[in-house]
């Protein structure tokens, strides 16, 4: 059993730098980390032609992190920020979006009535 580990070992011994070269070239070649500011713009310009511009909502920036601060009554609005500011360049997103009156956590959410013709 001793021999055939042995083998196998000397004969990918030759191959495994590529593997690291490959693992490496793959970690770099990863989309480069955004200043404060070009996130901070990204979110901006983002909000304004979203439909969770009209909360008012906040959003800080500090070492990559987005913090946002709000109100909503509209619980997906929440939901829909952290993503905003994940798909700006956010390494982290830290979420302190209060929801509302019009929603409480827990509640079922209302659904939309469709009606059929």
């Amino acid at each position: 059993m001793r021999r055939i580990l042995f083998a196998l070992a000397l004969l990918f011994a030759p191959i495994a730098p590529l593997f690291a070269a490959h693992s490496s070239a793959a970690s770099s070649a990863s989309a480069p980390r955004l200043s404060d500011a070009e996130i901070q713009q990204k979110i901006h310009v983002k909000l304004q032609k979203s439909k969770i511009g009209k909360d008012g909502f906040v959003a800080h920036v500090k070492g990559g992190v987005v913090t946002w601060e709000g109100h909503t009554s509209v619980p997906q609005h929440k939901g829909a920020a952290t993503r905003m500011a994940k798909s700006a360049g956010a390494v982290r997103v830290v979420n302190n979006i209060q929801i509302s009156d019009g929603a409480k956590p827990g509640q079922p959410l209302r659904r939309a009535k469709v009606e059929s013709e």
